[in-house]
């Protein structure tokens, strides 16, 4: 026998309000809460409308993440992610949609979905320094979390991670083992990771009293293919770098590919520090990281973020940064004399 909301409420002993907010996951209802009337939902069958529940509250139950093509698609961290959103959205009987776009595309999509009301609010990925994705929403009705920060200046809801931190601790990590003739790889610096991490980098050295060498700084690597012509490039430099820093794992890999394929002994001719889990790797090799560390977690966060602002949480109130660790491997060694 199906059952309704009225007498799942009734049933319950609460009302139907408080009932209908915990199957929609509006955070002002208590987890002990939400987990009592999804528990009985599910064992009395009930089923919500999804059409009725639309119509009656104004939303679809859908968050949506919009990516340009070539997109993360094939990054294990990145589904981690995605996959702590869609753990939390199941919990509350909503869907993710992730919409592939072309780069020339990418802010009409973004115009389409706030226009058409497609979604109930976006997870803004991979931001720029100046983000005209988070400039738009910022100034339309439609709830927004920045995956990353920006410099733009309205008020905006973000989730981050201390990018700056983190690579510190990976240049200070080298320097501990006697390197100065430290190398750079990074991810195309209109990204704003790879520019915070970038100017960290340098001012790290800077304040150790080194200069960096504008031959050992190499920009737009973000995949394996990349990070593998930018260790080539490195590796054909008059005076080699003695350690090297990725700051991102999809041109790790590729980085170490090719040092792999030059016979470098890695660990011991040069060393490298990568910025991200290195779990599809490379045989053998135990690589020092700069770690973000609970990615889904992460997803579940920009989840409840995102609900919260739904809510009435105002933007300024939902910025979030989260730091890295390291992890030492055996790609770190003392520099030989």
């Amino acid at each position: 026998m199906s059952i309704n909301l009225k007498n799942l409420a009734k049933n319950l002993g609460i009302s139907e309000t408080t009932v209908s907010r915990a199957l929609n996951g509006y955070p002002e209802v208590s987890e002990r809460t939400r987990e009592r009337v999804l528990a009985a939902a599910q064992l009395a069958g009930y089923r919500p409308n999804p059409v009725a529940r639309s119509l009656a509250s104004g939303r679809t139950n859908v968050i949506g993440i919009i990516h340009p093509l070539p997109n993360d698609l094939a990054d294990p961290m990145f589904m981690q992610i995605v996959g702590g959103m869609t753990q939390a959205l199941e919990e509350r009987q909503m869907d993710l949609i992730i919409a592939p776009v072309s780069q020339m595309n990418e802010l009409r999509a973004y115009q389409h979905m706030v226009q058409e009301r497609r979604v109930d609010g976006l997870i803004v990925a991979r931001t720029r320094l100046y983000d005209e994705r988070v400039a738009y929403l910022a100034n339309q009705g439609l709830p927004f979390v920045a995956h990353g920060r920006t410099r733009v200046n309205e008020p905006h809801a973000w989730f981050d991670y201390d990018n700056e931190a983190g690579m510190s601790m990976a240049v200070q990590h080298l320097l501990s083992y006697g390197h100065s003739r430290i190398g750079l790889i990074s991810a195309p610096l209109e990204m704003n990771f790879a520019r915070q991490r970038f100017d960290s980098f340098k001012f790290s050295l800077q304040t150790a009293g080194i200069s960096a060498d504008p031959s050992h700084l190499i920009d737009g690597a973000n995949d394996r293919r990349s990070g593998y012509l930018a260790m080539q490039r490195l590796l054909q430099n008059p005076s080699v770098p003695t350690a090297v820093i990725v700051d991102n794992h999809m041109s790790g890999v590729g980085a170490i590919r090719a040092m792999l394929d030059a016979n470098i002994d890695i660990g011991k001719n040069m060393s490298i520090i990568v910025w991200g889990r290195m779990e599809d790797s490379l045989a053998g090799y135990n690589v020092t990281t700069i770690e973000q560390p609970n990615p889904d977690k992460a997803g579940i966060k920009m989840v409840e973020m995102l609900l919260a602002l739904q809510s009435g949480t105002p933007p300024s109130e939902l910025q979030e940064l989260w730091q890295p660790i390291l992890i030492a491997g055996e790609t770190v060694s003392q520099i030989k004399t």
